[in-house]
């Protein structure tokens, strides 16, 4: 059965050594009496228990048992009702909510650590309390107050949960032809009548009430994405006094069978004249809605970097215990009947690359939780306005490289198994299924690609780009800084194939979408090795007071610069192959 150890000693490492979180939380006036480095480590040390101890034994059980329906009402797998009491005891729920209405305020630094531990425990789990978090975060940053007063006190308790109602049978992405309508009430409500699908915790046995985040059209809406309205309807009604009230019109349809993620009920959900309230103002519901749709961006890439890290926990057990064969340059182990299989080069290929890109990994989210906590909490305009861009330019980064590579290191775990990799009870195979819908929901990764290139690269002449390359130059030209070579190479490298997508896109509309996808792995490349350059840094000043911790991280530096940055030349060069490969085929040929 496999184990789940949360990485506390790299997680330090980055937030403290890397970052200087501390420091820069005692600079933010919101943060500096709620948190230090103190408080930060207590706080893992404790999330690293739940999630161990609590949580992560319920992964397999909860796998094989999955969730169930009947007559509307869905069930989760033994233990996870219990399990789920307790966690919210802790207040993980509201871990970095609005304390004005009970939330902890932590930052979101902290924040993605302890993400990564719940997606590394237990993905399904997970994701009951991720899409809580993010409905909280849309209704403190779009609702009345007299919404948030009312809703997100319980919320952040983990009494009430919280889902998101965006897509519909027809209408996936292109959410400006959805047909859920609103219509509005004399008392100030809306009644809403619709059906969404693929609705993550839209029902569960969990808590007492939840609380729908829903895109309809108002009567009189304009047509398209311009036309769409968000509203907050209950599970159950809430009275004045904040008791619940009677039930409301919303029912589960049915719970859809999955790959993955099977504890997680991902339901079709029915709305027939169900009361709500308007967040936000009429018509602009979208961008309320992407607020919360950008928060679970960045939360579903940190799945990939969980699962990828339990995956490579046991993969590297695995490799130290299994005896198969001896060493090419001769035996290793002579008193033993073979070698353990962490001698073979392609043992360590594997293992090598899934500790670089996970570690990689880690960095940038913790990179991107800075830049939110600067949009959040600084006090200087500018560097406030700077963080924001950066943060919108790398959401959908976060989210799309973090979970193709997440699927390729659980395969690559799996692969170290060999056919036990395949076997349910050693629990690899459960990764690579539960970490596959990571790459498409919350907006597929190829529409992800689109955002970064089109609305975020191409849209600005690249400006939100130079402002993230502009950084990463002025660390390589310090001196003495770690492969300050290779890195300005590589930086080089994006911004001249930025260029050149800029001047082909002006000319042929399908530029972006051919080039796109591998653009994206290309920024996500070179934003790693810059991480990768930080953190040898790091290690290099820091020798003498942890050498075994220290010397890994250089050795996975090297093996990172020498074996994995060099597939940005492989994927410049298929961007600079153009549109026009793709378009010689009719579609009447495939």
């Amino acid at each position: 059965m496999p184990e789940f150890n949360a990485p506390l000693r790299d997680m330090r490492f980055v937030l403290h050594e890397v970052f200087e979180a501390p420091a820069l939380w005692a600079r933010l006036p919101a943060l500096a009496d709620h948190v230090d480095a103190e408080t930060a480590d207590a706080i893992l040390e404790e999330a690293a228990k739940v999630t161990g101890q609590l949580i992560a034994p319920l992964n397999r059980s909860g796998d094989e048992e999955g969730a169930q329906w009947q007559a509307t009402t869905v069930t989760t797998p033994s233990g996870f009702k219990a399990a789920y009491t307790t966690y919210i005891e802790g207040g993980w729920v509201g871990l970095s909510g609005n304390p004005e209405f009970g939330g902890m305020g932590m930052p979101k630094m902290l924040a993605v650590q302890f993400e990564e531990m719940l997606y590394a425990a237990n993905s399904s789990f997970a994701l009951y309390s991720a899409l809580s978090s993010g409905a909280c975060l849309a209704i403190d940053a779009h609702a009345t107050h007299a919404l948030k007063s009312t809703y997100l006190p319980p919320m952040y308790e983990g009494r009430w949960a919280g889902s998101m109602c965006l897509t519909e049978a027809h209408a996936g992405t292109d959410l400006g032809i959805i047909r859920t309508r609103a219509e509005p009430q004399a008392d100030g409500s809306f009644l809403i009548t619709g059906s969404k699908i693929f609705i993550t915790g839209g029902e569960q046995d969990l808590t007492e009430n939840i609380i729908h985040l829903v895109l309809a059209k108002l009567p009189d809406a304009p047509p398209g994405p311009k036309g769409i309205s968000l509203f907050l309807v209950p599970k159950r009604r809430v009275n004045a006094d904040g008791s619940l009230g009677a039930a409301n019109a919303v029912t589960c349809g049915s719970i859809e069978h999955k790959m993955g993620i099977k504890a997680s009920a991902t339901c079709v959900m029915n709305f027939d004249g169900a009361c709500g309230w308007l967040i936000g103002e009429a018509n602009k519901g979208l961008a309320a809605m992407f607020t919360m749709m950008n928060y679970e961006r960045l939360s579903i890439g940190i799945q990939g970097i969980g699962c990828a890290e339990t995956s490579y926990q046991n993969a590297r057990t695995y490799a130290r215990e299994r005896l198969q064969s001896r060493a090419p340059t001769g035996k290793v182990a002579p008193d033993k009947v073979a070698d353990p299989i962490i001698v073979h080069p392609d043992v360590r290929r594997m293992l090598l690359s899934m500790k670089a890109m996970t570690e990689g990994g880690r960095a940038f989210a913790s990179y991107v939780g800075q830049q939110l906590d600067l949009s959040k909490f600084s006090d200087d305009p500018q560097e406030q306005e700077q963080a924001s861009a950066l943060v919108a330019l790398l959401t959908p980064v976060a989210k799309a490289f973090f979970t193709d590579t997440g699927l390729d290191s659980c395969v690559l775990g799996q692969q170290v198994f060999g056919g036990h990799g395949y076997i349910r009870e050693w629990g690899q195979e459960q990764l690579v299924r539960d970490v596959r819908i990571a790459q498409i929901y919350e907006g597929t990764n190829g529409i992800q690609a689109l955002d970064l290139l089109g609305r975020k690269v191409v849209a600005n002449g690249g400006a939100a780009l130079r402002l993230f390359t502009r950084q990463i130059r002025q660390f390589a030209s310090l001196p003495g800084k770690p492969y300050a070579r290779e890195l300005l190479d590589a930086v080089q490298r994006l911004e001249d194939v930025t260029d050149w997508l800029l001047t082909r896109a002006a000319s042929n509309p399908n530029e972006i979408g051919a080039a796109s996808v591998e653009y994206l792995h290309l920024f996500g490349y070179v934003a790693y090795a810059w991480l990768w350059a930080r953190m040898a840094d790091v290690a290099q000043s820091s020798m003498d007071a942890d050498p075994p911790f220290y010397t890994a991280k250089l050795a996975t530096a090297r093996y990172y610069f020498t074996r994995l940055l060099p597939r940005i030349l492989s994927l410049e060069q298929s961007i600079r192959a153009g549109s026009e490969p793709l378009f010689e085929l009719d579609a009447a040929s495939f």
